[in-house]
């Protein structure tokens, strides 16, 4: 797991916090903000042209928000039949249901700024991934 001095996972302890602004500035491609038993929040910023990657999560159901920039979001029941396609912008909220392939591209011309909640939780506690080349390294 990535971690530096600007990394930090405030779960399982009571949090509140500006979840815009928090995404906003966020500069990295994925970081956790809490982390708890049945529930994760985690902060992504997706460059210009980038993406989050073809993924699923068999147990696990994701909602995501987007905070500021636009795209497009893919879904499907198989990798290679994602046959709901949407253009997302600020304010856009996704929901993926457990085992869902799904995908986001940024279509626009500044990063797109995001939050994602899992339940239950997807990632190590204080992950850190500073691109999605460390992403993909770590979770080969």
């Amino acid at each position: 797991m990535h971690r530096n001095s600007q990394s930090n996972d405030y779960g399982p302890e009571p949090f509140v916090t500006n979840i815009r602004q928090a995404a906003e500035t966020n500069r990295n491609f994925r970081e956790a903000l809490w982390t708890g038993e049945f529930l994760q929040l985690t902060l992504m910023c997706i460059p210009v042209r980038g993406e989050i990657g073809l993924e699923a999560h068999p147990c696990t159901d994701q909602f995501l928000h987007i905070e500021r920039g636009c795209g497009v979001v893919m879904m499907g029941p198989r990798r290679g039949m994602l046959n709901s396609r949407s253009q997302i912008r600020d304010g856009c909220a996704v929901f993926v249901p457990a085992g869902t392939w799904h995908n986001i591209v940024n279509t626009g011309g500044c990063p797109l700024r995001l939050y994602s909640i899992y339940a239950p939780p997807q990632h190590p506690r204080g992950v850190l991934h500073q691109t999605k080349a460390q992403a993909d390294e770590e979770e080969g």
